[in-house]
């Protein structure tokens, strides 16, 4: 049985949330301090050395992403806290920014220090309106306490902090359409490049990190890169925040050392509940794929699943049993991203609705062998051909269901075809 390692989730369940007092006596802001002892450089090596990479589902290095804005010519630079988790099945930034806002607000802050940026804004999700009043009291009182605002512990240090509310659209996630909501037009990604890093928010130098990254950043100050560098495993360091949903016996919100075998994770929260057989994982959201039983034995890191063609993304782990139609769970994911398609390029407008019919006529038995070659030909264009991550991934549940699950679609054009 495994018991967490608690880094991002250190506070949770500890402290009042909006409590700069319960917060400091847990350690809180003593890492703003002392990187604002420390030269811009020195916090950024200081990253490095941790080997931290963003926990929103890419795995830039935080380090490479901080010295990039650093290095950009611009009378002003931006920090942004993506707290728009919009990937259905994952609720870790709900946890972390309900229970424990200031360490995401001291993250923001260590990095603005790094980078030479004077303002931040936290993108809030729009389906979280109730964590809004709890990070606004928050902020209040870390101003108060001279944590934010001007003139920061003394120092000629000044940063603050802007709740904006997300605009609704799972692709506002996407880090450039995000930067769209927040400038008041319409969340649709920006062509690439220029990067963010360089060319942002109102076309400044601009960081754009998610909720689990910046809740690390304390820590890493506080204990050291090397002590961080020493969890998890190389060249995944740290830990990673789970969700547990589906037909598990043990749902929540779990942290781990990166590189914790899944059927570790999953025996240790219940396995699969109501005596029935496991059948599969969704692993890292609607975004994400879809693997068999037989597939349990993957150590859940970056470079782990994607040399076993499977993806961490944003921790979630979605338990499957035998009652579940996999093409129904495909059918109903291909109409998740119809319905979230911002429309602007054409590979994603028309492509997950060509995929949709495919499925259709597969699961209502009118499907053909050739559709299986037609699905392949049709999620690789979109991987190359769309603007962003929501068209480049919309179809990976389908195609690794269809490697990982093929008895599952020959069986229902079989069925047809004898019909």
């Amino acid at each position: 049985m495994l018991s967490e390692t608690r880094i991002v989730l250190r506070n949770i369940d500890k402290i009042d949330p909006v409590s700069v007092t319960d917060y400091k006596k847990r350690g809180g802001y003593q890492s703003l301090r002392k990187a604002l002892a420390m030269k811009p450089q020195d916090v950024i090596d200081q990253m490095k050395l941790s080997g931290l990479r963003g926990r929103g589902g890419a795995g830039f290095p935080v380090w490479k992403k901080w010295s990039i804005t650093a290095a950009a010519q611009g009378d002003r630079k931006y920090v942004i806290c993506n707290a728009d988790e919009g990937e259905p099945g994952t609720n870790k930034d709900r946890v972390i920014l309900s229970g424990d806002p200031n360490s995401v607000f001291e993250g923001m802050a260590i990095a603005a220090y790094a980078v030479g940026a004077d303002k931040g804004y936290l993108y809030l999700r729009r389906e979280y309106p109730y964590i809004a009043p709890i990070l606004e009291q928050a902020l209040v009182n870390a101003r108060g306490e001279g944590c934010l605002g001007s003139s920061i512990m003394g120092s000629k240090f000044i940063f603050d902090i802007e709740v904006v509310s997300g605009g609704g659209a799972y692709v506002c996630g996407e880090e450039t359409a995000l930067i769209e909501s927040i400038e008041g037009r319409r969340g649709e990604p920006r062509f690439k490049p220029p990067y963010p890093g360089v060319q942002g928010l109102y076309g400044k130098p601009t960081v754009v990190n998610n909720v689990e990254t910046l809740a690390n950043i304390p820590v890493i100050i506080e204990r050291g890169g090397k002590w961080f560098s020493e969890i998890g495993v190389p060249n995944c360091t740290g830990t990673k925040v789970f969700t547990l949903c589906g037909n598990i016996t043990q749902k929540g919100v779990f942290e781990y050392p990166m590189g914790t075998n899944l059927k570790d994770i999953y025996e240790t929260h219940g396995g699969v509940k109501d005596n029935f057989d496991l059948r599969g994982f969704m692993l890292g959201g609607q975004s994400g794929n879809l693997i068999n039983a037989g597939q349990i034995d993957l150590p859940m890191d970056i470079d782990s699943c994607q040399q076993a063609e499977s993806v961490l993304g944003t921790g979630t782990i979605m338990v499957i049993d035998d009652r579940h139609d996999i093409l129904d769970i495909v059918e109903n994911i291909m109409t998740f991203f119809i319905e979230e398609s911002c429309g602007k390029c054409t590979p994603c407008r028309e492509g997950n609705i060509r995929i949709y019919e495919i499925l259709r006529r597969i699961s209502s038995g009118q499907g053909r062998m050739e559709d299986l070659t037609l699905l392949e030909d049709l999620a690789s264009t979109m991987n190359v051909a769309c603007l962003c991550g929501l068209g480049q991934n919309s179809s990976v549940a389908v195609i690794t269901s269809l490697h990982n699950f093929p008895d599952v679609y020959l069986k229902a054009i079989e069925r047809g075809q004898r019909a």
